[in-house]
């Protein structure tokens, strides 16, 4: 039997691709699809609407008849959303796979939470490659010390995105500093501006850059002195967080273990 699949904010750039995954991959249906009130896309066939063939399922604006039908919801909306779909999944015992950035320290404890009645995957980034250089990072910042080598996270994006850094650029420091044995919140530097003095040894930096359509590209950086390392990712159609997601879906519906997941678990990494 496949999986059933309801899609929260299906009528965005990123619902309309994950409409298009779930369709493509093999044993998984659309059963839902949902946009908050207001969308000009209530009432819309999901398929037609991201260019498919009509697949039956109406866009509506009622959360509850969205999931009347479904195992698992994919949300690649806002933090607040996010956290209460991730609650209403709890309640109802649906699989939840959230691909939403900007989430706050209280988000993050709330859809934990929540994990503890249902099945979780929340991640940064959904794409295969990513999580795989985020595995290649923490193993590179392991093995080359702070005394040696300095970290840099460079990452840029569409003039559109609204939250900075990037949830693939604090995934990929996480994992930098998961290698050092730190934590990441007590030595990121986030910006620098002015006379900022010399760089403080065991630091991991960030830089943001913002313009035109990029999808997204982020490169990990390891210098040292007489030599760097520079480990790169250049997502070029937001299908690859589409298919990543649906993957981890698929993955936690196998999965009867309530927790919280992230995309190291569904591809084996941890």
């Amino acid at each position: 039997m496949s999986m059933k699949v309801a899609i929260v904010g299906a009528g965005g750039r990123m619902g309309r691709a994950l409409v298009r995954a779930v369709d493509e991959a093999s044993g998984a249906e659309l059963s839902g699809a949902y946009e908050r009130e207001g969308s000009a896309h209530i009432g819309q066939d999901a398929g037609t609407l991201a260019g498919l063939q009509s697949l039956g399922i109406e866009i509506t604006g009622d959360i509850g008849r969205a999931l009347e039908d479904t195992d698992v919801i994919i949300d690649f909306t806002a933090p607040s959303a996010s956290v209460a779909f991730a609650r209403l999944a709890a309640d109802r015992g649906i699989a939840h796979i959230i691909g939403t950035t900007g989430c706050t320290t209280e988000d993050d404890a709330a859809i934990a939470q929540a994990a503890r009645k249902t099945r979780i995957v929340k991640s940064g980034n959904m794409s295969l490659g990513v999580n795989l250089l985020a595995s290649l990072v923490e193993q590179a910042a392991r093995a080359l010390g702070p005394d040696a080598f300095d970290i840099e996270v460079l990452e840029m994006h569409h003039k559109h995105k609204v939250d900075a850094p990037s949830g693939t650029a604090l995934l990929l420091g996480e994992a930098a500093a998961h290698g050092r044995g730190i934590d990441l919140r007590d030595n990121a530097v986030m910006s620098r501006e002015g006379h900022t003095g010399a760089r403080q040894e065991g630091t991991i930096g960030f830089a943001t850059l913002r313009g035109g359509s990029v999808v997204g590209d982020h490169s990990v950086i390891l210098a040292g002195a007489g030599e760097r390392i520079t480990i790169s990712h250049h997502a070029e159609d937001r299908a690859i967080f589409a298919r990543g997601a649906v993957k981890a879906a698929l993955w936690v519906h196998q999965h009867e273990a309530h927790g919280l997941y992230s995309m190291r678990d569904v591809l084996g990494l941890q």
